[in-house]
């Protein structure tokens, strides 16, 4: 019998998952610090689909609670050999790991005493009682949970035919390694901006403490040349950031979606009967609302990981924003002028802009968002 008569596949990873949620949540509460599970995002998703795509090396009993084992009910087609396909995704979401990690380390979250500031705003918003119940539910338990669903994909992978990989893997792979670079790069751009920031407010009040700013130790794609009109709107409006509020949550939600796709475009997809381009086409034409449910049920069943993610990022981006707002006076003119995901957005909000509100308004937002000297740039 499994861990809460869960699903063979789910009993080792549910019992890691309760085990990182109890340390997370007792951490929480001996350190008066609720990042715990944000020390831990970068690495949980790669312990699961890590999980997936190695169950050959895996013993078929568990010697221990909490030890990975592959139970023989998997089946012997998907613990007998590795799915070159879930060993893909795996080398992807170590990519992932990498930059994640990295960008985690240099902002000093790694550090136990360091913690998200929305956490301590949050605390300050809550009735400690409350607070504390959200730290329990939602900041320790929801999140590991989601962290799990993340790997889910590679077992989809690993319980199909073991069949060497296609062009169509190869493609996916391609533009989720582009999506990253983009994400790094955005990454390095608020990192560059931010050191920008704090060295050029640090050496207008005189403080010889913080090193000055050197855009040749910043990586490529990060030496913008930042002005003090930026340091002082206390905001990147940037690099990519300049096409995107949120350049980073974009291209993450986008990486994601990519890793739900390997399984289903594969020669063995689970839905490649009930959901092909004829078949959606055909039902949309024919107003087959019994027949939709039936395509679609079982993508947003494939999807809900990413969709969960997705969810916990727009509510996470949206109060960022409120906090954000409530810092930076020209953040709102920012808003108006950027969209907050794809430069699409942003496309339609200049031509809002120039043709409603007219070429005058359009020219003080931009200056307020990018500065006179800025408007025209990039």
């Amino acid at each position: 019998m499994t861990l809460f008569n869960l699903p063979d596949y789910l009993d080792w990873p549910a019992q890691f998952c309760l085990l990182s949620t109890g340390l997370t949540w007792i951490a929480s509460l001996i350190t008066s610090n609720v990042s715990q599970v944000d020390r831990l995002w970068t690495f949980l998703p790669t312990i699961y689909t890590a999980y997936y795509a190695l169950l050959p090396l895996l013993p078929n009993s568990q010697p221990f609670l909490f030890a990975p084992y592959a139970p023989k009910t998997l089946g012997w087609s998907s613990i007998k050999d590795f799915s070159p396909r879930a060993l893909l995704m795996l080398t992807l979401i170590t990519i992932w790991m990498c930059r994640l990690s990295y960008n985690t380390h240099r902002r000093g979250l790694f550090n136990l005493k360091d913690e998200d500031y929305r956490w301590a705003v949050l605390r300050k918003q809550l009735p400690p009682w409350l607070f504390q119940i959200t730290n329990l539910t939602f900041i320790s338990g929801i999140q590991n949970v989601l962290l799990l669903l993340l790997g889910l994909p590679a077992y989809i992978a690993s319980s199909q035919p073991h069949t060497a990989l296609t062009i169509t893997d190869y493609q996916l792979a391609f533009v989720a390694l582009a999506i990253l670079t983009f994400e790094f790069t955005a990454d390095n751009q608020q990192y560059a901006f931010q050191t920008y920031k704090h060295a050029y407010l640090a050496q207008e009040k005189g403080s010889k403490n913080v090193k000055p700013y050197d855009p040749k130790d910043q990586w490529p794609g990060a030496r913008l040349a930042w002005s003090p009109n930026d340091a002082e709107r206390g905001f990147i409006t940037r690099g990519l950031w300049r096409h995107s509020r949120h350049p980073n949550f974009a291209c993450e939600q986008s990486f994601w979606c990519l890793i739900t796709l390997f399984p289903l475009i594969s020669p063995s997809s689970p839905i490649s009967k009930l959901s092909s381009p004829s078949s959606i086409f055909d039902a949309l034409v024919n107003q087959d609302l019994n027949k939709l449910r039936t395509i679609l049920l079982p993508l947003l069943w494939y999807f809900m990981p990413a969709i969960g993610l997705s969810i916990l990022g727009l509510s996470s981006t949206l109060y960022t924003e409120q906090i954000t707002s409530s810092k930076y006076e020209a953040y709102a003119a920012y808003q108006r002028r950027v969209g907050m995901f794809t430069p699409l957005n942003t496309f339609l909000k200049a031509l809002k802009l120039n043709l409603l509100d007219g070429a005058r308004e359009a020219k003080v937002i931009e200056e307020k968002v990018w500065g006179a000297s800025h408007t025209k740039a990039e």
